[in-house]
């Protein structure tokens, strides 16, 4: 039987991650940049002795699609089992791959050869940003949290218009005359209306009120949904936010401090029941029965951020999502697990709730959620 190439190619370990993605590649799937970084660390982990560590670290990287996996098999045989045609004799001087950030700066003119590597070196460049609006927010460490919030903050939620009962004067005609001003403006020609004056309707922003489901099936999302939706507290006027969970707790005072920090440790202090149980049903009574009909839903766009685990009985559920939609607006469900491949809204309180929505979103990525974003100031789309 032929040498591994892992065997033959395990003097450069930082040629296998890019030799075997090429493999990848050339049989047709679509390996991002990100994937590789990933990979290589990975590699760094478990190192190259066991066969069994290499083919999981790729296929957990590398694969997000069970359906190409038989491909990833095909192509981890070819290159690590030694079946494909690799140069037997490959030294560090030939190639050598570093990965540059958008934030390395060039090397100064002053820097002299000996102090660089020997061999041609292949800079793969990446954003760190970029790899972090693609990737799923379960996948997420704390660091890439913090720098996840900082990108957030940039999202400009905007909103929708709602017209208001204030008055504005009009340069132009329209179907509202202003008496008042036309008859004071015709004082002044004695009492012939020469110039006559209009108003319109002035408009204000819709308020948008966000439901986080807090339950422990929600846990590895909630933790980045709340920071959008700390941001969007802070950066928008006429913003609620209410946690669910086996309770209803408004947080939208706590999440309203311009520290993160502070509005995540003051909103975990209010949330009795985080990573807990889930009683949508029950929770959006409570919703309704206090708020929702006292005029913070009327009129307003509600999203809700949930995977739609519900414990409680489907009818209850399926009752108080068809209050909801008598007052509000518009009712946006944002769900994490949408974006998973094969995925129907198969559980119970999913189900339930279905038939009122007015837009079923995915919410696993800050790309997701900048489509939301845009979803909530589009006026011919969802206004």
């Amino acid at each position: 039987m032929p040498a591994s190439t892992v065997d033959r190619v395990s003097e450069v370990p930082e040629l296998l991650p890019v030799g075997f993605v090429s493999v990848l590649r050339s049989l047709g799937l679509n390996i991002p940049i990100g994937s590789v970084i990933t990979f290589q660390q990975a590699l760094g982990k478990v190192g190259l002795d066991k066969r069994e560590g290499v083919y999981w670290a790729g296929r957990t990287t590398l694969i997000t699609d069970p359906e190409i996996i038989p491909v990833y098999d095909q192509a981890f045989q070819m290159f690590w089992e030694g079946f494909i045609d690799i140069p037997e004799e490959i030294t560090p001087s030939v190639q050598r791959v570093t990965l540059v950030t958008d934030d390395d700066t060039e090397l100064d003119d002053g820097e002299t050869k000996e102090t660089q590597p020997d061999g041609e070196i292949i800079n793969l460049r990446y954003s760190p940003s970029e790899v972090l609006r693609n990737k799923d927010f379960a996948l997420y460490t704390p660091e890439e949290l913090a720098e996840a919030y900082e990108l957030m903050q940039r999202i400009k939620l905007i909103g929708g218009l709602r017209t208001s009962r204030r008055k504005l004067s009009s340069k132009s005609k329209s179907k509202h005359p202003d008496i008042r001003r036309t008859i004071k403006a015709s004082l002044r020609t004695d009492g012939e209306p020469i110039r006559q004056a209009f108003f319109e309707k002035g408009q204000r922003l819709r308020r948008v009120v966000f439901l986080l489901d807090v339950s422990g099936s929600m846990e590895a999302y909630a933790r980045a949904l709340i920071r959008f939706v700390q941001a969007a507290v802070v950066g928008r006027r006429q913003v609620e936010v209410f946690t669910l969970g086996t309770r209803l707790t408004r947080v939208t005072r706590e999440l309203s401090s311009r520290d993160l920090d502070s509005a995540i440790v003051a909103a975990s202090s209010a949330v009795q029941d985080w990573s807990g149980g889930t009683k949508l049903g029950e929770t959006l009574r409570t919703f309704n029965n206090e708020w929702g009909q006292r005029g913070i839903a009327r009129g307003s766009v509600v999203v809700i951020l949930s995977d739609g685990w519900d414990r409680g009985e489907s009818s209850v559920m399926s009752e108080q999502m068809q209050r909801l939609q008598r007052v509000s607006h518009k009712i946006i469900w944002v769900n994490p697990l949408k974006a998973s491949p094969g995925y129907e809204p198969l559980a119970q309180g999913m189900a339930a709730a279905l038939p009122y929505i007015d837009r079923f979103v995915e919410g696993h990525s800050l790309d997701s959620l900048t489509n939301l974003a845009t979803l909530l100031s589009d006026e011919k789309g969802l206004f």
